[in-house]
């Protein structure tokens, strides 16, 4: 017999609002909240939440964050003072944190949906973190899963296994999908100023769920069914993939072509309907290299474009290594230094970095490849021109504020303390 996990590809749904709840909901403030997963999505939650004065109990499986949360010193690798957050009253008093859940009005699931070596969707901490809460649930109760889905995760993963409780969605029980938007470098900003998708799996569901996030969401709340919101997620960030790559395969045609792409991209994008991204090293982040696949996965005879695009993305660190070897070619005992490790500027954020991956791939080829990034403390450096010295080629992985800046007013010294004076960028940047 197929796994729900295993079901998800095949089964098809028609959304239904007619069942009627056996309780009235609506008019009930929630008095308290848990949330389930307390990480770069649930934390933000839960300080927001409680900063309105409702009871939050953060839930983590992890004894290290339920002690940093309950002493105040947890964070997220943010820019934003989270501090500043934990030292509000309102949070002082309404927020604590536990690993194992606790009888609740609600219950918010945002735990992680990596994929399996196979690209396959890896629903394993959704569905732990919704069997957690099974013994906890008592009518009325709302249960919104934050985490990033497949299509039908919700309605044929997450609801039988709530129904374990022995109370039925739609009746006792109300179920809804509510994707994190958030995006890593200002992320609780986000989490108050962006819309918000909202699907129940009936309207009542949704309703209260509206009423959840109205609490502290000052962004457009647009509702739907929880299908159509899984959905929903799912392409934002395929669209943003299938369009990096596109701006990918315009920088290696421009290399082929002996075209120059920082000017070729900006003639084009004074089109008023073209407007072409920065290329660059591939694609990282929590996001973005997952979340196609999901769909890949429940069909992959219908996403040739997003399968042409993950491909594309997932084979620029490749690239990226072949052009850097093809600089030091002929050169003798090549010293190679790789600036930037986080996925994307200004951020500290390691997840599915493309720079980690050029890195690594450049310690096994004839090259000696070091790795500075001045925002991530194993990579610490004191300057770029401190690790020049010597270097054959600089190449900035990563465009963070702090190294083209320097670069740009150190830029002389620095290519006068190398041993060939070569800088490579995998942008649209100019030095």
């Amino acid at each position: 017999m197929a796994s729900p996990a295993e079901d998800l590809s095949t089964v098809i749904l028609q959304p239904s609002f007619s069942a009627q709840p056996s309780f009235s909901p609506q008019a009930q403030p929630f008095r308290h909240v848990a949330v389930v997963g307390a990480g770069y999505v649930g934390l933000p939650m839960a300080l927001h939440l409680a900063s309105t004065g409702v009871q939050v109990t953060a839930v983590d499986v992890n004894q290290a964050v339920v002690r940093e949360i309950n002493n105040r010193t947890s964070k997220v690798e943010e820019k934003e003072d989270f501090e500043k957050f934990f030292n509000n009253p309102m949070v002082q008093l309404h927020l604590s944190a536990r690993t194992v859940p606790v009888e609740a009005d609600a219950f918010i699931v945002a735990v992680p949906t990596p994929i399996h070596r196979d690209k396959s969707p890896d629903i394993t901490a959704v569905i732990a973190a919704t069997e957690s809460i099974v013994p906890y649930l008592r009518p009325g109760n709302l249960v919104v899963i934050e985490s990033t889905i497949p299509v039908h995760t919700t309605e044929k993963v997450v609801q039988p296994i709530l129904e374990k409780s022995g109370y039925r969605v739609g009746r006792e029980l109300l179920l809804a999908h509510c994707p994190e938007r958030i995006l890593p470098g200002n992320i609780m900003a986000e989490a108050v100023f962006n819309a918000r998708i909202i699907g129940g799996v009936d309207k009542a569901s949704t309703d209260r769920a509206v009423q959840l996030y109205s609490m502290f969401v000052k962004g457009k709340l647009l509702t739907t069914d929880a299908r159509t919101a899984e959905f929903v997620k799912l392409i934002e960030n395929a669209s943003r993939d299938v369009s990096v790559a596109f701006a990918n395969q315009v920088a290696i045609l421009c290399r082929y072509f002996g075209i120059n792409v920082t000017k070729a991209i900006e003639l084009a994008n004074h089109h008023p309907r073209i407007q072409i991204l920065d290329p660059g090293i591939g694609v990282g982040g929590h996001c973005i290299p997952i979340d196609p696949w999901f769909l890949v996965h429940s069909n992959p005879e219908l996403t040739g474009l997003i399968q042409a695009a993950r491909t594309l993305n997932d084979n620029m660190p490749e690239y990226t290594v072949n052009r850097i070897m093809k600089e030091v070619e002929g050169t003798k005992d090549a010293r190679v230094v790789c600036l930037g490790a986080s996925y994307k500027a200004n951020v500290k954020d390691l997840r599915e970095s493309p720079a980690l991956e050029v890195f690594e791939l450049l310690k096994h080829r004839a090259v000696k490849a070091e790795l500075y990034d001045p925002l991530v403390p194993q990579y610490a450096c004191d300057s770029v021109l401190s690790v020049a010295r010597g270097a054959d080629v600089l190449a900035i992985l990563t465009p963070h504020d702090l190294i083209v800046t320097e670069i740009r007013y150190r830029k002389h010294q620095i290519l006068g303390a190398m041993r060939q004076p070569k800088i490579l960028t995998f942008n649209t940047l100019v030095l």
